[in-house]
């Protein structure tokens, strides 16, 4: 038996193990991928839940340095979606038996954002009879308004960390950008009651493969509930776009994007983990290859086609110029490529999070 073998069934790992496994190839790769597969099939089963995922604007406070909405980007055209255009995306989700959606935008946090937020919620509940799950991506905010829109109807809530590293973290951001103000955060929201998600990037400059290894950790030290992580791609319009010269190349990004989700599904089993958009940017086929090994999440984009260009995160984004309509044409035939079935009408919550709630009672 090959020490990957053992490895891969083990129910605890070091750092170094963990490296190990980031760094496999061949036959190994396949073994970690099988064993994935198999943890994926026993503890959350083939189902994929969606999750529609409304951009609805590219309005940012944060600078973030790989980020193509950077506050300090002139070269974006800024929208925001009015309540109306939200509010047909949920009932496009809620007709379309998707079950849950995804609010997402730029970092704000004025009291004029929070307010509507907290009234979109409250209308998205009522105009769907309380029916359609509600997962938030709205960035850093106080525990009183996380816990504000906790009360009018969101129940899960995703910040991605981005790295868990605090050098590398400084490196990526500006100064006033603060990595135990987002560690805060993410703390906040498990207080309150929120599924909450967190994710990294993958293949960043200055990040090697240690670093990854102790993402893994921090994943699973936070006890997180979901996950979303993907490949780093670059956008020319960023300050670290001067560094494409050194990183992994786009198809070393997207095996360690499928290694870290192998690896993350081995280490917890019963998460939820997404497959992201920025793989099909690489593969056409990279959300699928991602559901295969180990993702249950999917967040088809119904954003209104006309804004989706402007919401651009990093370059080539796929799926830009397709309409809501256009998109959901062709998710069944995908989630079948990939084995599994839809969850259609299911909030999809976390096993994790369920299991975790029980044990506090």
């Amino acid at each position: 038996m090959s020490e990957v073998h053992q490895l891969i069934h083990q129910k605890t790992f070091g750092h170094s193990e963990l490296v190990q496994l980031l760094k496999v190839k061949g036959e190994e790769r396949q073994l970690l991928f099988s064993r994935s597969a198999e943890i994926k099939l026993k503890e959350v089963g083939r189902q994929v839940y969606f999750r529609g995922l409304v951009e609805f604007s590219n309005v940012c406070s944060k600078d973030c340095y790989y980020c193509g909405i950077r506050k300090s980007n002139g070269a974006v055209s800024r929208y925001n979606l009015n309540d109306e255009e939200i509010l047909h995306a949920a009932k496009l989700c809620y007709e379309n038996n998707f079950g849950s959606m995804v609010l997402q935008s730029g970092e704000v946090s004025s009291p004029a954002f929070v307010d509507r937020i907290e009234r979109l919620l409250k209308a998205i509940k009522l105009q769907t009879n309380n029916e359609l799950g509600i997962t938030l991506s709205l960035g850093e905010q106080s525990e009183e308004t996380y816990q504000r829109w906790f009360e009018a109807g969101a129940h899960r809530y995703l910040l991605r960390i981005e790295t868990s590293d605090h050098s590398l973290y400084r490196k990526l951001h500006p100064a006033d950008h603060d990595f135990d103000a987002r560690l805060a955060c993410l703390k906040s929201l498990q207080k309150i009651g929120y599924q909450t998600g967190t994710g990294v990037m993958i293949g960043l400059p200055f990040q090697t493969v240690e670093h990854l290894a102790n993402d893994l950790l921090f994943m699973q030290q936070m006890n997180i509930d979901m996950v979303g992580m993907g490949p780093y791609i670059e956008h020319a319009e960023t300050p670290l776009y001067q560094y494409r010269d050194s990183l992994w190349n786009l198809d070393e990004r997207f095996d360690l994007t499928l290694k870290m989700i192998a690896i993350l599904r081995i280490m917890m089993r019963n998460i939820n983990i997404a497959a992201t958009t920025a793989l099909q940017a690489i593969d056409p086929m990279g959300r699928e290859k991602a559901i295969r090994i180990g993702a249950n999440i999917i967040m088809p984009n119904i954003t209104p086609g006309r804004y989706r260009n402007d919401y651009a995160l990093y370059q080539n984004k796929p799926c830009v110029d397709e309409d809501p309509e256009d998109c959901m044409g062709c998710l069944d035939a995908r989630i079948a490529l990939a084995d599994s079935d839809i969850g259609y009408g299911q909030w999809g919550d976390s096993p994790h999070f369920k299991r975790r709630n029980t044990a506090k009672q």
